[in-house]
């Protein structure tokens, strides 16, 4: 998931124009989840990624996801709960996302394989590597966002984080599968640098580009978020 393209990935006005969309459809409160689930999406298939696109990416839609809830409990104390519930909407949107990059980095790999071709080793080995540190780098997102909240929306945010850590995340669970599928690529492939014509990334970019559309719906449908926290 590196960056090819020598582009400023995700630059400060894609990410502005994001946390934009995600506060206002927290604030908004109609199908939160995959309201986020589908700017994350978009986002990401907007450009190739490395860690620190992504980083900026995740820290958008938790910016405006706390700003979000935030507003709405600013209107009334009446709307603690709802607040709450659409915060936690957010978040699985965001984990349900990323658990769809992972399942297209895997499908990328499963469809050049079924055409007998194959990614370098290298190429494959920095994705794995990349793929690897995606569900810490969204659960160090979520505490740095509860760490700079305040009141209800940092009590939930936490709750969601040890909740993620307890029983796990889409995105973990989804990269169990997608990272097996990559090692037995690699010991497939060896150290030869055999090409498959196109770069991974740009596969896997190309196939979150058809999830957005609506193309591959029933992957859309199939990677869903764990269990959402009870409310206390």
């Amino acid at each position: 998931m590196q960056n090819e393209t020598g582009n400023n990935v995700g630059n400060s006005n894609d990410t502005t124009k994001l946390e934009a969309e995600v506060r206002s459809a927290v604030a908004q409160g109609d199908n939160v989840q995959e309201t986020v689930q589908h700017l994350t999406l978009a986002a990401l298939s907007a450009q190739i990624h490395d860690l620190a696109s992504l980083r900026r990416i995740m820290t958008a839609v938790m910016q405006g996801a706390r700003e979000g809830a935030q507003q709405k409990l600013q209107q009334t104390t009446a709307q603690a709960h709802t607040a709450q519930t659409q915060l936690t909407d957010a978040v699985a949107g965001l984990d349900a996302a990323l658990a769809q990059l992972a399942e297209a980095s895997k499908l990328a790999v499963e469809e050049a394989t079924g055409r007998a071709q194959k990614f370098s080793h290298e190429e494959l080995a920095r994705a794995r590597a990349d793929l690897e540190s995606l569900e810490s780098l969204f659960l160090e997102t979520l505490q740095v966002s509860a760490s700079a909240a305040k009141g209800l929306v940092a009590d939930t945010l936490r709750d969601l984080v040890a909740h993620a850590k307890r029983n796990g995340t889409a995105v973990g669970s989804q990269l169990k599968d997608t990272l097996t599928i990559f090692t037995q690529q690699m010991t497939s492939v060896g150290h030869a640098q055999l090409e498959a014509g196109v770069k991974l990334t740009h596969a896997t970019t190309d196939l979150l580009r058809k999830i957005t559309a609506g193309v591959l719906s029933g992957l859309a449908e199939r990677v869903k978020p764990g269990d959402k926290p009870k409310d206390n």
